[in-house]
């Protein structure tokens, strides 16, 4: 690449994937000195404006599923000239639009939705050789036959907020930071196959508030608010006042620079799990009709806890034996246990 590269980046459109996508930024940098630009959803602003590598968010204004050939035409024609190179990270074939009609000289992807022609430095995935989503991320920036990159060398992601938009977030909700905090992401957009039960959440917060003294945020969307009233209202009286409702509150702007407040972190699998490693977060992540064996979270204070049944991981919305055993058993003590643990290694 040349001192001048510009680069331009179709990000996914999910919390997680787009997180894990610093992983490709950071490698083309540290390859080189280069300019990146990240077309996606409006809505990841929040996450690439605390990514350094990234020089500009453009916004992606199509609703996923969305075609819309000719607004693609438009935004495509747009940006013509601007750029050196493009890296098209979902396998869809209407992500290689725009890039296509913005006649970006080299436009990277893998193979996906049979897209020769869109794209032209195809690759072919080897799902063995490369396991991990960020090693299919990082070795789009790497020569098509290099040997897959390594996990322990591919820079984690490494979301950086300021202290001026954490305290700006913190008196907007009326938070403090006087007593040691734990946040909590029962939420899962994918499905309740994801959700450890609310019950096992209280009884965390339970001893988080009894045995450290803390408080404890609960952090999700407006769907996910329920769930945090049957954590809060599954805990003494006394230890009510203790818990703050985030869920449905927060933007996720507001919701990642609270998290990077939190002294530990416990989540299902889910985009705020990704957030709270890339922010260095101690975080203890629970599985269940999921593995971590294709996304999981990156940092060097994580805990997975999982039971690891013989049905699961399903990949299922829904528990499709209608037990959840892989959630509803795996008891809330390994999860203290855990963040116990996190605790000594912080120390």
């Amino acid at each position: 690449m040349s001192e001048s590269q510009r680069i331009l980046v179709v990000g996914p459109s999910w919390v997680g994937d787009m997180v894990m996508a610093q992983t490709l930024f950071a490698e083309l940098q540290r390859q080189q000195d280069c300019a990146i630009d990240v077309l996606a959803p409006a809505w990841c602003r929040p996450l690439l404006s605390r990514m350094p590598e990234v020089r500009a968010p453009l916004d992606l204004p199509f609703d996923h599923g969305d075609l819309k050939l000719a607004a693609r035409r438009k935004l495509g024609r747009s940006l013509r000239g601007r750029y050196d190179q493009c890296f098209v990270l979902p396998n869809s074939l209407k992500s290689a639009l725009v890039p296509f009609w913005a006649r970006v000289p080299v436009r990277t992807g893998w193979r996906g939705e049979m897209r020769y022609g869109l794209l032209n430095d195809v690759r072919v995935l080897d799902k063995q050789r490369h396991p991990l989503m960020v090693q299919r991320f990082v070795a789009l920036a790497l020569p098509s036959q290099a040997a897959p990159p390594l996990l322990e060398t591919i820079t984690p992601p490494h979301l950086v907020v300021s202290e001026d938009s954490l305290e700006q977030a913190l008196r907007a909700h009326g938070l403090n930071r006087d007593v040691p905090v734990l946040g909590l992401c029962p939420g899962a957009e994918f499905g309740p196959a994801k959700r450890w039960p609310e019950y096992h959440y209280a009884e965390v917060a339970r001893d988080w508030i009894s045995t450290r003294g803390g408080q404890v945020w609960i952090f999700g969307s407006g769907k996910d608010l329920p769930v945090a009233r049957a954590i809060r209202d599954a805990l003494p009286g006394a230890q009510r006042s203790s818990v703050q409702l985030l869920a449905g509150s927060t933007s996720l702007e507001q919701a990642v620079d609270l998290l990077s407040a939190t002294n530990a972190v416990v989540s299902n699998d889910s985009g705020l799990m990704h957030i709270a490693a890339a922010l260095g977060r101690p975080l203890v992540a629970v599985y269940g009709s999921t593995s971590p064996d294709f996304t999981p979270p990156l940092g060097s204070a994580v805990r997975v806890v999982r039971l690891g049944l013989d049905c699961s991981p399903c990949f299922q919305r829904e528990c499709p034996l209608g037990h959840l055993n892989c959630l509803r058993q795996l008891e809330p003590a390994r999860v203290i246990s855990a963040l116990q643990d996190l605790a000594v290694k912080e120390d």
